[in-house]
């Protein structure tokens, strides 16, 4: 199954970043995707008040969103947010089109590097997986790729691939560190890693992680097949479930556990 990683750069305008994702979405299909993905906060980059951004699933961004997918033939993942009942906000993967209208919480909230996402977005509670034609997609958000846990637990729901939706925040040591978890975590899962980062903004907007870009795929064996650098841009890679097979048959790390 085609896959597209879509490396945008989000900005504090839910329209305008929607205006985003209609057309690369289009550009994607175009490519032959079946399954178009966008990063996290692509409805609002970080850095600025979400709650009066926020919307529930089925208020109007998301809602349009699940147009675009339909008009085009795919399913989209985007990240958005979306009311807490705490009066907080959730960072939530919309996973949308051809009768798919779902969403998954970050678990794994960011505070760390001097960021406190807690303070404004409330935690998730359980791993989302998804099927689109016969293959299962794991979603994951950005600081959930330090836990290895997660992954494995989406392997143990099917997952063939994992999709990691992020806004990777810079520093020193801090594309490394992406480029090592992505990997770390295929081995660990044995499974496919597409991560797609927002692109880098090249502005400081107040500390706030919004993306460095390397959007970077993974093959179940660790390897990197696909990368992007910092500008916006789309990775087209194509996912193959016997290679996942091979792998779990050559590498057994989820038959072997023992914890």
């Amino acid at each position: 199954m085609r896959v597209a990683l879509c490396q945008i750069t989000s900005s504090s305008d839910p329209s305008a970043n929607l205006d985003l994702v209609r057309s690369e979405t289009a550009r994607a299909a175009a490519g032959g995707a079946r399954v178009v993905v966008f990063p996290e906060a692509a409805m609002c980059r970080f850095g600025v008040p979400l709650g009066s951004v926020a919307e529930p699933l089925d208020g109007p961004w998301a809602s349009a969103v699940r147009d675009i997918a339909d008009e085009h033939g795919v399913v989209v993942v985007a990240g958005m947010f979306t009311p807490a009942p705490d009066g907080r906000v959730a960072n939530t993967l919309l996973v949308t089109g051809g009768g798919r209208h779902v969403g998954y919480d970050k678990i794994h909230l960011f505070d760390a590097f001097g960021f406190t996402e807690s303070s404004t977005v409330a935690p998730g509670s359980a791993p989302v997986a998804v099927e689109v034609d016969g293959l299962t997609f794991g979603l994951a958000t950005c600081y959930d790729v330090r836990f290895p846990e997660l992954f494995r637990a989406l392997a143990d729901r099917g997952a063939t691939a994992v999709l990691v939706c992020a806004s990777w925040g810079s520093g020193p040591g801090k594309r490394e560190q992406w480029e090592l978890l992505v990997r770390a975590r295929a081995l660990d899962c044995t499974s496919w890693v597409l991560a797609c980062g927002q692109a880098d903004p090249e502005v400081d907007h107040g500390g706030a992680p919004t993306g460095i870009g390397y959007s970077t795929v993974a093959s179940p064996l660790g390897e990197v097949v696909g990368q992007l650098a910092g500008e916006p841009g789309m990775l087209l890679t194509e996912v193959d479930a016997e290679s996942v097979t091979r792998a779990r048959n050559a590498l057994p790390v989820l038959a072997n556990r023992r914890l």
